[in-house]
């Protein structure tokens, strides 16, 4: 490992950081060490990195906000890259053309600022745009899956292609780069509307405050924890068999809202992995309803 990272170091791909906590890179604030984190200057600077860490065999993953991962408490070994530096923005009418590292919720309010309306359902997601784009986030009944026109995409064996939206698979919290892991976005184009600058800014600032009213948003915590099943609500579930307040070390199901569970007091990833499989269990057998989990578990086997 620090022979490749001293490779990467002496080739220039961009800022390197070393045993890095991952607490500071995840919205549970939890999570063990990284090795190294890396954040390629470029798309040439990113394939000479992918190309160095597949001729090493040594594994890798793509970090956005870190607002949908549970990271396990141990030593991540492998190389986390942040594409924080594909950050490009071109709104031309109802398009916008925005790199993979935008902030979701930035480009929101930008949208907004341009009288363009799609993105308000986004203005609560602390994401990347390319993060969103890979789970699908969406809220309110509305996903990116309805306003992604096409991304730009870097392939396995690292040729830039465009993938339309048909292409893209997305159906309810995931997208084609779910199952594809390997294929990694570069560049996404959404199409919106032209609305009304005032009611859309309004209809952000209403569900701010209905999100300020309902959810636990001063701990941290990683949104919604399980999907809604069909015709009902997890949180709800959850709330009847009791579990609301439900504790196991410094993680606690939020007594506010029963689908977060919240870093109480300098929680691990375990407490916290512990009250979602166990909320999960306690919903099967009262219900026999099976929740689906929305978060990824990375570093865990």
């Amino acid at each position: 490992m620090k022979e490749l990272i001293d490779k990467i170091k002496k080739l220039g791909i961009g800022k390197v950081e070393e045993d890095i906590s991952l607490k500071k890179y995840t919205t549970y604030h939890t999570g063990g060490i990284a090795s190294c984190i890396v954040y390629p200057k470029d798309i040439e600077k990113l394939i000479i990195l992918l190309k160095l860490i597949n001729a090493s065999n040594i594994r890798y993953k793509i970090l956005g906000n870190g607002s949908n991962l549970l990271f396990s408490d141990k030593k991540y070994e492998g190389v986390l890259i942040k594409l924080t530096e594909f950050d490009n923005l071109e709104i031309s009418g109802e398009r916008i053309k925005v790199g993979v590292g935008f902030s979701l919720m930035k480009l929101a309010r930008l949208a907004a600022k341009n009288a363009l309306t799609g993105l308000e359902f986004a203005s609560g997601i602390p994401a990347t745009v390319g993060g969103a784009v890979y789970m699908n986030a969406g809220a309110y009944k509305t996903d990116m899956g309805y306003i992604v026109r096409s991304v730009k995409v870097l392939t396995p064996d690292y040729r830039i292609i465009e993938l339309e939206n048909k292409e893209l698979n997305f159906h309810y919290r995931t997208s084609f780069f779910k199952t594809h892991p390997n294929f990694i976005c570069l560049e996404v184009n959404l199409r919106l509307k032209r609305g009304n600058r005032n009611a859309i800014e309004q209809l952000m600032k209403d569900r701010l405050k209905r999100r300020l009213d309902t959810q636990p948003l001063n701990y941290p915590s990683a949104g919604s924890v399980f999907r809604n099943p069909e015709g009902m609500y997890a949180g709800e579930l959850i709330e009847k068999i009791g579990l609301k307040g439900y504790q196991k070390g410094g993680a606690m199901i939020s007594d506010k809202h029963a689908n977060f569970i919240i870093n109480k007091d300098n929680a691990t990833s375990s407490d916290i992995k512990y009250l979602i499989e166990y909320a999960q269990k306690k919903v099967l057998d009262k219900y026999n309803v099976n929740l689906k989990i929305e978060q990824e578990f990375v570093n865990w086997e």
